[in-house]
């Protein structure tokens, strides 16, 4: 056990983070660009269009119930009770079906080979949509989410809030005009239609610049263009650009040659992959606005758990939001929270990283509780963490409990799910429950790994060369 195990536990405030302001209700126009999607995902696009086939129910059932989750989440951080929260979730049934349409949009490839997403995995899909539109209609949030896709009941009591801040919002709002202003003869100013020929619409426009009014006073040439021309030298493709400034748009407004690239110089001597800033950038572009300071914070931490100068780039570079988390009261309590189990925390950081933005008490203890009440050791649940540390990314009842009820009925003993634990990473109607089915007729036994693992066509000829074994050994 290492030594930062003695050290005394931070408190985990992921949960008890609260937004600047109650919403309240009113009723303002229902914008129109919002639409309902059916849960379909697409396999293929060619020439614009899609072949859509349905995900099976029990997906799209589990998939509605981590989005409800999101969404109850996100309420109670802009200051709604749980009561109220919990009832604005029961009357927007079509809004929490638009959501699990974007998952399936945008993760609709994780769906082709048969693996489930994970509950980190859905919320990053989502907050960031859910945040956009918090953005977009401030205090009307609610009426969008209960009226979905129907505009709000615009006779609607409004709720009394404290005033907002008079200067922010008219800084913001003058920003907001600033983009919208057309010139003599008519035409938008030279930022918005770059950014419009980029793939952005005024309305996406129009939402950065009320969650960061500065990029409206960004230069074309001066700013923008410069940073939009070097991330597609690093083969950044276009069609990123407009969610990567999305997500950042302070990207802009930093120097290339004083802090932008010596800021990735720097992360690349750490051993960042230069042939993956593309896919860097995208996941999270923030990285390239922190200061070394913060950087250090974490690699200081990281080198504390034992990771090797080598893994920490792969670090970075599979979860460079690693860098967003805070050390004291994120990173260090859940290290000590695996080291309990046993677990190599420097393996777990470079298998999964992203384990560690989870909360200890709403997502990392009752996963440990189920598996103990299940007749697991502490040191067998550390032994299934090691060898599959996105086990603690699944939802517990949408997830792991119903895999875990039919995992009962396979007549496999409790030790196969410790040497296999990414069972629980496979759909159990896409892949499980068809290809154990297939096995069951067969007559013969594969082990787990080999029902799951294997490619459509080395299970078949795993199967056939059980078969031909097994008549073999009968004759």
């Amino acid at each position: 056990m290492r030594a930062f195990c003695a050290i005394r536990p931070s408190l985990d405030l992921s949960s008890l983070s609260r937004g600047p302001f109650p919403i309240s209700r009113t009723g303002l126009p229902f914008p129109e660009k919002l639409f309902f999607c059916r849960a379909k995902f697409a396999d293929s696009e060619v020439d614009g269009s899609f072949s859509l086939r349905v995900v099976s129910p029990t997906v799209i059932t589990a998939e509605k119930e981590e989005a409800k989750a999101v969404l109850t989440l996100f309420l109670k951080k802009q200051g709604l009770s749980n009561a109220v929260a919990a009832r604005i979730i029961n009357k927007s049934d079509l809004f929490i079906d638009h959501l699990v349409s974007r998952l399936h949009s945008v993760h609709k490839s994780r769906y082709l080979v048969g693996r489930e997403l994970t509950t980190l995995e859905i919320r990053d899909a989502l907050t960031p949509y859910l945040e956009s539109l918090l953005e977009e209609h401030g205090r009307t949030l609610v009426d969008v989410v209960e009226n979905f896709p129907d505009p709000p009941v615009k006779d609607k009591p409004v709720t009394q809030v404290s005033p907002p801040d008079s200067a922010v919002d008219s800084k913001k709002l003058k920003a907001v005009s600033r983009v919208s202003e057309t010139g003599p003869a008519g035409k938008l100013r030279p930022q918005v239609l770059y950014l419009m020929e980029l793939g952005m619409d005024l309305e996406k426009i129009k939402v950065i610049i009320r969650r960061f009014p500065s990029f409206a006073y960004y230069s074309l040439e001066g700013k923008i263009k410069p940073v939009v021309e070097f991330l597609l030298e690093l083969g950044v493709p276009k069609s990123d650009i407009p969610i990567i400034l999305s997500k950042r748009p302070q990207l802009c407004g930093i120097s290339l040659s004083e802090n932008l690239i010596p800021t990735m110089t720097f992360l690349e001597t750490l051993g960042v992959d230069k042939k993956q800033w593309a896919k860097v950038i995208y996941r999270f572009p923030a990285l390239l606005t922190y200061s070394r300071q913060k950087v250090k914070t974490t690699l200081d931490f990281l080198y504390e758990m034992g990771v090797s100068s080598e893994n920490v780039g792969k670090i970075l570079t599979r979860c460079p939001n690693i860098i967003s988390y805070s050390v004291e009261d994120k990173l260090r309590p859940t290290a000590k929270y695996f080291c309990s189990l046993g677990v190599d925390v420097a393996v777990l950081l470079l298998r999964c990283p992203q384990t560690f933005g989870l909360s200890i008490e709403a997502n990392l203890k009752p996963v440990t509780e189920f598996f103990l009440d299940k007749g697991y050791t502490v040191e067998e649940v550390g032994i299934m963490t090691s060898r599959y540390g996105a086990l603690y990314t699944f939802s517990l009842v949408d997830n792991l409990i119903p895999k875990w009820d039919f995992f009962l009925t396979m007549d496999y003993s409790k030790s196969e799910l410790v040497k296999f634990p990414q069972y629980f990473g496979y759909s159990l109607e896409e892949r499980i429950k068809p290809r154990v089915a297939v096995v069951k007729d067969s007559g013969v036994k594969l082990l787990l790994n080999q029902i799951l693992s294997l490619s459509s066509r080395d299970f078949e000829k795993a199967l056939k060369k059980k078969i031909e074994k097994q008549l073999t050994d009968q004759v």
